[in-house]
């Protein structure tokens, strides 16, 4: 009952990271139809093109081997010579069983591509209980493919009846024909049933392989609640990125806080906005932006500064403008130069650090 309700409740498609892992486990969506197609297939290729050459040239071995009496020596039977026949009949027969090997592999790969399923590897003993063994025995699935069979085989039987009928009663009328002439009329029977039964399988493969593709799917279904825990595992738990990010906001504020008492000077707002900058005499470049911040942080600013003795300017129009364009640890834009030079000449000559002459120039 819990495994219908929980059945009834996955609504939604899987995922492609669902059918990857299901793929690693050995699950995916194979029809044994196409299989027996493949090797139909190759099986009529063989008497078709490859059956005759190869007949012909057994026929050709035995006859030579049973007119020079090769079998047959002074102790008796020749074994070696008998197994250099059946050597020379098994090269013969090697590309026809080539062919249906290639064929059977083909099947599969063409279906699912290469499958390493590793955890198959293992053992697993839920596949060795009585119990599930029964379960699986009489489960709905079991039962589709029973009554699959039994459509198949009865399909099957009946077309190749169909195509054989005709040939019933020509039985008698082959009986008075010469010898060397059955192979041929056999062959052509053969032919007409291979290719009776072939447009039946051809039939049954697709039906199949669509059967057992939206069955795979429907088995993989996933209910909403798998969709949300499977997109917090890809993208990651909402609250813990969010604690990650707070964890990396404090700790980007600690490091600038610990700048700020190394600043040159800080210009506020005065109280939403607050930018540390810091420049020293004889550098290259441009004053740089250690620290900035609003509100409550700004605040906090502003009392490093004071308690660091870091000079506070409040120039509002140009703090908001720092504050808006110029990241931490970047250097101001060409456009606030004469804003920031004046500011930084003035905190300069408060603590003497200009010369006379260049005080004078700076007024």
């Amino acid at each position: 009952m819990a495994d219908e309700q929980d059945s009834g409740q996955k609504t939604e498609q899987p995922s492609q990271r669902k059918l990857q892992q299901a793929r690693r486990r050995g699950q995916v969506a194979q029809s044994r139809e196409v299989n027996t197609w493949f090797m139909l297939m190759a099986g009529t290729g063989i008497m078709l093109f490859l059956a005759p050459a190869a007949a012909g040239r057994i026929a050709v071995t035995l006859r030579s081997f049973l007119a020079l009496g090769h079998f047959l020596g002074p102790a008796g039977i020749d074994w070696d010579a008998v197994g250099a026949t059946i050597g020379q009949i098994g090269f013969i027969m090697l590309l026809p069983l080539l062919v249906l090997v290639l064929a059977a592999v083909g099947g599969t790969v063409i279906q699912i591509g290469l499958v390493f399923a590793t955890e198959k590897i293992g053992v697993d003993l839920s596949r060795i209980s009585p119990l599930a063994g029964f379960k699986r025995l009489f489960s709905l699935r079991a039962g589709v493919e029973f009554f699959k069979s039994l459509a198949k085989v009865a399909t099957v039987a009946t077309v190749a009846g169909w195509m054989a009928f005709p040939a019933v009663g020509q039985l008698a009328y082959m009986t008075r024909e010469p010898v060397a002439m059955l192979p041929g009329e056999l062959e052509k029977l053969t032919l007409r049933l291979l290719f009776g039964v072939l447009g039946v399988v051809t039939a049954l493969a697709v039906f199949d392989y669509a059967y057992q593709r939206i069955a795979f799917m429907r088995e993989m279904r996933m209910s909403k609640q798998e969709v949300k825990e499977e997109s917090k595992q890809a993208e990651g738990d909402p609250v813990i990125k969010a604690r990650l990010r707070a964890i990396r906001m404090n700790r980007a504020r600690k490091r600038m806080m610990a700048a700020v008492p190394k600043a040159s000077v800080v210009i506020t707002n005065p109280t939403h906005y607050a930018v540390a900058l810091q420049y020293e005499m004889g550098e290259s470049g441009a004053p740089k932006l250690v620290a900035k911040g609003a509100d409550l942080i700004a605040l906090r600013i502003r009392e490093i500064a004071k308690e660091n003795n870091v000079p506070i300017v409040e120039n509002p129009p140009l703090a908001r403008a720092l504050f808006a364009s110029v990241e931490i640890d970047r250097e101001i834009p060409p456009e606030h130069y004469k804003a920031v030079a004046e500011i930084i000449s003035y905190v300069f000559r408060l603590k003497g650090k200009l010369r006379p002459h260049v005080q004078a120039a700076a007024r």
